[in-house]
């Protein structure tokens, strides 16, 4: 099937039929999105920072521990890519991983990914002298416990290179299913 493209050369200029056009073949075209994710993923193999594991490994690890605590699909995949930002800025790394997912999980879901870094505050903030209670200050929101659970349960005990991790391929479907259409643009 050969791809209509459209014509115009400025948004200003553009009819809804050309949207139209854009729109179906974004929808033609969202299976890229979950191979650019599973792309990015590998890419994380070898990248160790100084952790006892690779980060690919930490995040599979991360998975892994989120789906055997019976963690609803969209949060193992969030659990699998919340340090894919690493990739590009340690610093800002959860929310570059955030905004991948926005569209794709739940509010509650975005948010564990965005804040999860204060969040794991609670266990080494203090080497740094920053305040170990970072988390305090997201108390009362809806997404709180499910955070701290993320946190405290599976992401900060990730990084065991004897620790039990399901392969990327086990993670594979959940991934393709995420990303396969948003739910919100």
């Amino acid at each position: 099937m050969v791809a209509m493209a459209t014509t115009f050369t400025r948004m200003d200029s553009s009819t809804a039929e050309q949207w139209a056009v854009i729109g179906a073949e974004t929808m033609r075209n969202q299976p890229r999105v979950a191979e650019t994710v599973l792309d990015m993923l590998r890419r994380l193999e070898g990248i160790t920072d100084g952790f006892a594991t690779d980060q690919l490994t930490h995040a599979l690890q991360t998975a892994t521990l989120a789906e055997k605590a019976g963690a609803e699909p969209e949060v193992v995949v969030a659990a699998l890519c919340h340090d894919i930002g690493k990739l590009i800025s340690v610093f800002n790394h959860p929310a570059i991983a955030a905004e991948i997912l926005k569209p794709y999980v739940s509010e509650p879901t975005y948010h564990m990914i965005r804040t999860h870094q204060d969040f794991q505050g609670r266990h080494y903030y203090h080497h740094f002298g920053q305040d170990t209670n970072a988390r305090e200050q997201y108390r009362g929101e809806p997404w709180f416990e499910l955070t701290a659970r993320f946190a405290d349960e599976w992401d900060q005990v990730a990084f065991d290179p004897e620790g039990e991790t399901f392969p990327l391929e086990h993670f594979e479907p959940m991934v393709r299913e995420v990303f396969a259409r948003p739910r919100s643009m």
